[in-house]
C-alpha cells in the first residue's frame, strides 16, 4: 500500500513512468487519465532502415616517373641560396 501521487489516498498503486519520472498511481486515477489522453501525443514511428551512400575517396595522385629516354625531372628552388 502506498500513497497515490494523484489523489493522495493510501491505496495499492503501481509505478508508472511519465516523461522520464516515476509516479505511484492507483487504478482509479489511472483509468480516467488514460481515457483523457487517448489519441493525444505523437505517433510512434516504426524503425526504418537508412542506407547511406558509399564512401568515395578521391584517388591519390600518382607520381610520374620519366620514361626511359625521356627528359629528366628538374627540381629547382626560388629565392636566395642559404
Amino acid at each position: 500500500m502506498t500513497v497515490c501521487d494523484l489523489c493522495g489516498e493510501v491505496k495499492q498503486c503501481w509505478p508508472k513512468e511519465i516523461e522520464g519520472r516515476e509516479y505511484d498511481i492507483c487504478s482509479e486515477c489511472w483509468n480516467p487519465l488514460t481515457r483523457k489522453l487517448k489519441g493525444k501525443g505523437r505517433a510512434r514511428k516504426e524503425r526504418e532502415t537508412v542506407f547511406l551512400p558509399p564512401i568515395t575517396l578521391a584517388p591519390e595522385p600518382k607520381e610520374t616517373t620519366p620514361l626511359p629516354g625521356g627528359p629528366p625531372k628538374i627540381w629547382s628552388r626560388v629565392g636566395k641560396p642559404q
